[in-house]
């Protein structure tokens, strides 16, 4: 194998991180609708916690993504 396949097989590795994060939000998001069914007096707080959950999901996909470009295009 050459350098450049070496390249396409690690850039396409880190790409595994983008399919780990959309799991990640989804679970979030599903957790928080299930916890907004059974209290929904807590839904602003509750909010709160769902929509930083989804950012920290989003930045290690994000990290993930740019890690791949990095790899494949230097």
């Amino acid at each position: 194998m050459s350098i450049g396949g070496f390249k396409l097989l690690g850039a396409g590795l880190a790409t595994i991180g983008v399919a780990g994060s959309g799991v990640g939000i989804g679970v979030v998001f599903g957790c928080y609708i299930i916890a907004i069914g059974r209290n929904p007096d807590m839904e602003k707080e509750l909010l709160r916690y769902a929509l930083l959950g989804f950012a920290l999901s989003e930045a290690v996909g994000l990290l993930a993504l740019m890690m791949s470009f990095v790899i494949l295009f230097q």
